[in-house]
């Protein structure tokens, strides 16, 4: 009986328990390059999974990762970080994990069969919302239960899978297959699957941030500065966006209240906050479209 890829075990690691620790680390090393690697064939459906992203956050739908294990934790990670990197509301993000969010380092494998669980959890989901599901062998009961029963109420369905004719296929609006190869030690997918999902996640998240306008030359526009190092990195932004020194920019921020985008087009010349915000909602909160509205590129 064939194994799926993601049990498979590796031929190259035939005694790898027996090499020199340079070896053995060098292996590991060559399974995560070729994890990254696989991400490539993906291109065309993650930019397609970022567009229905930020449509759905657009529209006033909300974004739910849907997971269990390892790629739980990839989902979480990318999840969690959407707010301090875009700007993204906690109530626009919702996180399923099988057997919910650890608060230690138990994390029992059984939770991941429990249907159960996954319908209750599905009964939140909105016909605006978007699930992201995340399963390395595209088989397992909790998110692809979820997703089946998310398109059921008509929201848009993402499915991550590192298996060919992965079953959460069938429920996906959008395909991710990441065909990663055999694992360093076989079935262990916390490694080279979960390298592939966690850059697939950050990818279709970062593109997201993009298209809605978050991100400019490189910086993370949409943060509000609520502490040293944050207040910090804003002053940088505004000095660098609009051309103004340190004091200056620091005086906007205090006006904006640690908004950056406001903050910017203040120190670029616009009257005031109130007209500043007005010029962000004309712009779809693009702040260099805000900006050409002011004519700071003319």
């Amino acid at each position: 009986m064939a194994l799926p890829q993601t049990e498979a075990v590796s031929t190259e690691c035939s005694g790898i328990d027996t090499m020199p620790d340079a070896a053995v680390l060098a292996r590991v090393l060559a399974g995560q390059k070729a994890a990254i690697a696989a991400v490539e064939s993906a291109m065309v459906p993650i930019a397609a999974g970022a567009d229905m992203m930020a449509d759905a956050l657009r529209d006033g739908g909300r974004l739910i990762y849907a997971a269990a294990g390892s790629s739980a934790l990839m989902a979480i990670a990318d999840g969690l970080e959407l707010g301090g990197t875009f700007g993204i509301a906690p109530d626009r993000i919702h996180l399923l994990m099988a057997g919910g969010l650890p608060v230690d380092a138990a994390m029992p494998g059984h939770t991941e069969d429990d249907v159960s669980e996954a319908e209750q959890a599905a009964k939140g989901i909105r016909r605006d919302d978007v699930v992201i599901a995340v399963t390395a062998s595209g088989s397992t009961p909790y998110p692809c239960t979820i997703s089946k029963l998310a398109q059921k109420t008509g929201a848009r369905t993402i499915g991550i899978a590192n298996n060919a004719d992965a079953p959460l296929f069938a429920t996906s609006d959008i395909v991710i297959h990441l065909p990663t190869p055999p694992e360093v030690i076989g079935g262990s997918t916390r490694l080279g699957a979960a390298t592939a999902q966690k850059a697939a996640l950050n990818m279709m998240s970062t593109l997201m941030g993009i298209k809605l306008g978050h991100v400019h030359d490189g910086m993370m526009v949409n943060l509000l500065a609520d502490n040293a190092k944050l207040r910090k990195r804003a002053a940088v932004m505004v000095s660098a966006i609009a051309g103004v020194d340190a004091a200056r920019a620091g005086a906007c921020l205090q006006a904006s209240g640690g908004a950056v985008k406001p903050a910017v087009l203040l120190a670029a010349g616009v009257d005031d906050l109130e007209q500043a915000k007005e010029m962000l909602e004309t712009a779809q909160g693009n702040l260099r479209a805000a900006l050409s509205i002011h004519g700071f590129y003319e």
